[in-house]
């Protein structure tokens, strides 16, 4: 019977992204505060740092906003094989999001794999991060029509029949200035190595000296990955080509 597990010769090309999103989240949600709460966006990002370090896929970067989380992954391994690199990653963020979250009951993600060139990256990401501002405007704009007494199902009809200025102008009218947000809202958050350096101790001289560390930084100040500058931020991330 091995010869009907069809899809388990299928593999993918090096570099690539695994795109994972939360199934469903909008139900989770309901019971944290509108448009971003810092208690899901911390699981979040927990969850991302444990696929960083802690899931075997050792992806090089990882970028987060809402429900969704990419890792840019350049090894090899599972030889490369989309059934295994997708149900890894899917049950560890849902496994390590039900831990930090405290969830009663199951939680899922998806996950697909998306082949690129290692000079497509920061396209991808401005990509993604643009997905991630128009997440934070339509939210901010939705919880200011349902604190209005419009239902959530009323408040995305409206919001679907305008467009970035006009959300801009309903959001300003009631006094909230969307590109004064923190940047987490408005960027996303990134998850990459970095190193710190700590005293350590050697055992042949009995002496302290200092030593540095590999570490796990999160930042959630990022750039706008569109721009010249924010290419090159990624680039010297996670040593990508420069003329990006």
């Amino acid at each position: 019977m091995k010869d009907r597990e069809i899809f388990s010769r299928l593999t993918t090309t090096l570099p690539f992204i695994l795109r994972l999103d939360g199934r469903a989240f909008h139900t989770f949600t309901s019971a944290y505060e509108k448009p971003f709460d810092d208690r899901f966006s911390e699981c979040f990002v927990k969850t991302a740092e444990s696929l960083f370090s802690a899931s075997g896929l050792s992806p090089d970067f990882v970028y987060t906003f809402s429900d969704e989380i990419s890792l840019f992954i350049s090894k090899p391994l599972f030889d490369c094989r989309v059934e295994k690199l997708v149900s890894v990653a899917a049950a560890h963020a849902a496994s390590a999001f039900t831990l930090y979250s405290g969830a009663e009951s199951p939680v899922s993600f998806d996950a697909r794999v998306v082949p690129i060139d290692r000079g497509q990256l920061s396209a991808y990401l401005a990509w993604r991060q643009a997905e991630a501002w128009r997440n934070h405007i339509n939210g901010y704009c939705q919880k200011l029509l349902t604190d209005s007494g419009l239902s959530a199902t009323q408040a995305q009809r409206k919001l679907d029949g305008m467009n970035a200025g006009a959300l801009h102008e309903l959001a300003f009218s009631q006094g909230i200035n969307l590109g004064t947000t923190p940047a987490w809202q408005r960027r996303g958050i990134a998850v990459y190595r970095g190193t710190v350096e700590k005293m350590g101790y050697n055992p042949k001289t009995g002496e302290s000296a200092p030593v540095t560390r590999n570490v796990a930084v999160i930042d959630r100040d990022l750039p706008l990955f569109k721009t010249p500058a924010g290419q090159k931020w990624v680039a010297e991330k996670i040593l990508l080509p420069t003329d990006i």
